[in-house]
C-alpha cells in the first residue's frame, strides 16, 4: 500500500493522507486499493480496503465517507459516523474525525487553518469547483487558511467543450488563463489546480500547495474514470489529532 503526504507546512496536530491505487485487495477492472461502494466492486472488499486503510495509516477513527453529486454542499460533522452523507466535502473542529473526499480525476482539495483546530476535505469536480464548492468550504474557517491541491486529471489531459470554458468565464474572467486550445475545434485543455488556485486566491488563501500528480497520465497508481471508464476510487483524508 502506497500514500502520499500532503507538500504542505500545517500545525503538527493536523495529518492528511492521499490514497493511490497500489496494495488492496481488489481485482480486475478496480486491481488495488479501491475505495468506492457504489462503482460496481464487490461490497465486502472494499469494506476491507477500507479496513486496511486505517490500519496502516494508524487514523483515529474509520473515515466518514460522502455520497458525492457534484454539489456545492459541505457537511459539518461533530462525530464520527459510519453513515453515508450526501455532501461534496466535510468540515470539522473536532478530533479524532477523518474527513474524505473520493476521486478518480477529479480534484481533491484539503483545507486546514494556520491555528491547526479545523480541517476540511472537498470533492472539486468542475461543476462543483464552477459552482461554488471551495468558496463554501473556505467560509467555515476562522483564520487564515492553507490549502492542499491532491492527485487529479493533469492539465494536458482534461479535454473539456465551450460549455466548462464559459461556466468558469462567468464566474471570473481570469479563468481564461487557465485553459488552452487542444486543436480539436471547440475544445480545449483545462488546468484544475490553475483554476481551484485562482479560486483560493480571490479568498484570501494564499498557501496553496498541490501535489502536481496526474490521475489519467500514471495508470500504475491512479484510478482515472476518464482513461478507464469502470473503475475505483481514491480518497484524500485529513483529520486533527
Amino acid at each position: 500500500m502506497s500514500f502520499i503526504i500532503p507538500n504542505w507546512k500545517v500545525p503538527k496536530n493536523v495529518k492528511a493522507i492521499s490514497s493511490t491505487r497500489i496494495g488492496g485487495y481488489s481485482s480486475e477492472l478496480y486491481q488495488g486499493l479501491n475505495l468506492g461502494s457504489h462503482v460496481g466492486d464487490d461490497l465486502e472488499t472494499v469494506l476491507r480496503n477500507r479496513q486496511a486503510l486505517v490500519q496502516l495509516s494508524a487514523m483515529p477513527s474509520a473515515p466518514i465517507w460522502l455520497n458525492q453529486t457534484h454539489s456545492t454542499n459541505v457537511a459539518t460533522v461533530s462525530e464520527p459516523t459510519e453513515v453515508t452523507l450526501d455532501a461534496d466535502g466535510i468540515f470539522t473542529s473536532q478530533t479524532g474525525i477523518v474527513c474524505s473526499a473520493m476521486t478518480a480525476d477529479c480534484l481533491p482539495v484539503l483545507l486546514t487553518n494556520t491555528q491547526g483546530n479545523q480541517v476540511a476535505a472537498v470533492h472539486a469536480g468542475w461543476r462543483g469547483l464552477a459552482n461554488g464548492i471551495v468558496e463554501n468550504a473556505v467560509k467555515m474557517f476562522d483564520g487564515e487558511v492553507i490549502a492542499w491541491l491532491g492527485p487529479a486529471i493533469g492539465h494536458n489531459a482534461f479535454e473539456v467543450g465551450e460549455d466548462v470554458l464559459q461556466a468558469f468565464c462567468d464566474f471570473d474572467a481570469e479563468a481564461i488563463h487557465a485553459f488552452k486550445p487542444t486543436g480539436n475545434e471547440g475544445k480545449w485543455w483545462a488546468d484544475m489546480d490553475q483554476i481551484a488556485t485562482q479560486r483560493l486566491n480571490k479568498l484570501g488563501v494564499n498557501q496553496v500547495f498541490t501535489s502536481k500528480l496526474c490521475t489519467y497520465s500514471e495508470p500504475e497508481r491512479f484510478y482515472s474514470y476518464r482513461r478507464e471508464g469502470v473503475t475505483g476510487r481514491q480518497a484524500s483524508l485529513i483529520w486533527l489529532e
